[in-house]
């Protein structure tokens, strides 16, 4: 099962980047053994202004992401995120991508956070009746 991740990034090395002012995501795609880039979303440079408009397209572009990782977010950008079933995950400025993919992978394997496990759990549900649904006429 494969999980993608978001990370708020200028350089594709490390976590750099406030949520509502990010330049660019990086978008990882990982299991329990690989991990690869599969895209770079980059913004024209956006200030932390308190408009609200912009944050609906980074939210969108996000949208089939389990996670985004920035060093910090405001809590119109938190409320949308997670309306979206997207968990912001704030880290420290400079933390290295590398590192928190390591982690995640480890995590996949034995013991996933809550938000990651309900993230696979309505993954493999997706478009399947679940075990105590009957389908009814």
């Amino acid at each position: 099962m494969t999980v993608k991740i978001a990370f708020a990034s200028s350089d594709r090395r490390a976590v750099n980047q406030h949520f509502g002012a990010a330049e660019a995501f990086a978008i990882y795609e990982l299991d329990a053994s690989s991990t690869r880039m599969i895209e770079v979303a980059e913004f024209m440079e956006t200030a932390m202004d308190g408009h609200e408009g912009k944050l609906a397209a980074k939210v969108e572009l996000l949208g089939d992401c389990a996670a985004v990782y920035c060093n910090a977010a405001g809590a119109s950008a938190i409320q949308q995120l997670l309306a979206k079933g997207i968990q912001p995950m704030r880290v420290d400025e400079g933390t290295l991508i590398d590192e928190l993919l390591a982690g995640l992978q480890k995590n996949l394997a034995n013991d996933p956070p809550v938000w990651l496990a309900k993230h696979l759990k309505k993954q493999s549900g997706a478009g399947r009746f679940a075990e105590d649904e009957e389908w009814q006429e």
